[in-house]
């Protein structure tokens, strides 16, 4: 064999491993929300922000699966046992422990990344938050200290409540029990009565505000519910017409006309849920990622909406607030 064409076949075997890996299928990340693409536009884009900057460009070396489930939460099961399935390289949610607890009863062995509200302990998702020791890592806000900064907020942009409403979803149990125990021992100690209504449809939902306003209850606590996130303009709308204060759990409500939010910024816990699982497509282990703890909350202020319930903003609220829409 001449000596060209025999560095020239060197050249070709050399490129084989290169050519079969460069045709191997890029990692398959599942993202999984209660709501829908519309909602959470922005925290797509924190999340596919929080893969890029570890090395992760979408269509480049890895697929996002969005999967926005709108409120069809028997979805649930189907979905991530689809993606168990199939193997994707991570499973991903923020929001709602219930799609994590599926993902785990679905898979022992695929990565999950979580964002929850609850006590992922509790909730059996993890052995403990510095420890993991399973497939499941993620972010953890404490919701028991939000409800007590909720009501204190609320209780400063309306001194004078003293008889507040607490709506929750009796579908999502865990949140919702976790929520009132809460708020009642947060009420307790300001001094606050509370008159719990519970509301799983439409329908019931303006039945709570009937009896709000029937009974001229001073304010409303909206607890956190996926489902009352997707009704958001319909409880604005309602809180509008019979003229009563509402504190919400995000800053979507507020964006929609709610008088105030306060809760956990969405966009940093997908943010950091990205980030996680940009590290366990680098190869990290979720049993060697603790379980992060999120420090970033947000007051967001509907300066208009004040206006219209004849309520004045105390300068203390405005200067915390993150943002005040005018």
């Amino acid at each position: 064999m001449k000596r060209r064409e025999f560095i020239a076949l060197l050249g070709g075997a050399a490129a084989w491993p290169f050519a079969a890996r460069g045709q191997q299928p890029m990692p398959i990340v599942g993202l999984v929300n209660g709501r829908s693409a519309q909602d959470a536009a922005r925290h797509a884009a924190a999340f596919r922000k929080a893969l890029n900057e570890t090395g992760y460009v979408e269509g480049q070396n890895v697929i996002v699966e969005y999967h926005w489930l709108e409120g069809q939460y028997d979805r649930v099961p189907s979905v991530v046992a689809d993606l168990a399935r199939r193997r994707v390289a991570v499973i991903a949610n923020v929001g709602l422990a219930a799609i994590a607890q599926a993902a785990k009863a679905a898979t022992a062995t695929t990565p999950i990344v979580f964002a929850v509200a609850e006590d992922p302990v509790k909730l059996g998702l993890v052995a403990s938050l510095a420890r993991p020791g399973g497939n499941l890592t993620g972010i953890n806000w404490l919701g028991g200290e939000l409800a007590a900064k909720r009501l204190e907020l609320l209780r400063q942009l309306v001194p004078g409540a003293s008889r507040v409403a607490v709506l929750v979803n009796p579908a999502f149990a865990t949140l919702t029990e976790n929520t009132l125990r809460d708020v009642e021992a947060s009420a307790r100690a300001i001094g606050l009565q509370i008159q719990v209504l519970n509301a799983d449809t439409t329908r019931e939902i303006d039945a709570a505000f009937e009896i709000i306003g029937r009974e001229k209850l001073d304010a409303v606590f909206v607890g956190p519910s996926p489902f009352f996130n997707s009704r958001r303009v319909q409880m604005v709308q309602l809180a509008a017409r019979y003229a009563v204060p509402a504190t919400h759990p995000t800053r979507l409500e507020a964006e929609a006309g709610g008088l105030m939010s306060y809760g956990p910024s969405l966009t940093d816990a997908y943010r950091l849920a990205g980030a996680y699982t940009g590290r366990i497509l680098k190869g990290a282990k979720p049993a060697d990622l603790p379980v992060v703890q999120s420090s970033k909350f947000e007051l967001v202020i509907n300066a208009q909406t004040a206006l219209m319930l004849r309520l004045t903003v105390p300068p203390t609220l405005l200067a915390i607030a993150d943002e005040v829409i005018e």
